[in-house]
């Protein structure tokens, strides 16, 4: 049995606005598994899909579907206040935009990447393949958005190490 649009819809608003006043993005993954948990036991959202497909599937359907969907938007539609946070004009032209790593490509020639801290080594590469592809002497920036793996001192001092040695310009941590 499919599920129908709306009820589908529904759950996944309901869900949405519950993640953004929970800083979603900014949790640790530890935090996340405990809502997971209780989202799939709930009867507003792991009891109505239950309906539509094994209850066992719920939690991963929650994860893995509407929640990744989440991460991805909400990621995307950070890239303005990246630019603030690394002091970026946001008016200035976006050549292009880059996804997994979410970045983008200025007009001057930059490159920006940001994402979660879990994905710093990722975030470092990226950044530094799409500079070295534009073969640009810009800098490019990386904004790691803490979740919990580069909080002490030493692991900070390890990706600012990277992105030195890989010639990545900044490296600025969104908390």
């Amino acid at each position: 049995m499919s599920m129908p649009e709306d009820i589908r819809r529904g759950i996944k608003e309901a869900l949405w606005e519950k993640l953004d006043q929970l800083s979603w993005l900014t949790m640790s993954d530890a935090d996340h598994s405990t809502y997971y948990e209780q989202w799939a036991k709930s009867p507003d959202i792991g009891g109505k899909l239950g309906h539509f497909m094994d209850p066992r599937a719920v939690r991963v359907y929650i994860k893995d579907t509407l929640v990744k969907d989440y991460a991805r938007e909400r990621l995307l539609e950070s890239g303005d206040q990246v630019l603030r946070v690394l002091n970026i004009d946001p008016d200035i032209a976006v050549e292009r935009k880059f996804i997994k790593p979410h970045g983008m490509r200025l007009s001057d020639g930059r490159v920006v990447c940001w994402g979660k801290s879990r994905d710093w080594k990722h975030l470092l590469m990226a950044a530094f393949e799409r500079q070295w592809a534009t073969k640009s002497s810009a800098s490019s920036s990386v904004v790691i958005i803490e979740t919990g793996k580069t909080l002490d001192t030493g692991a900070r001092d390890l990706v600012r190490e990277a992105a030195a040695r890989l010639g990545v310009g900044s490296v600025v941590w969104w908390e």
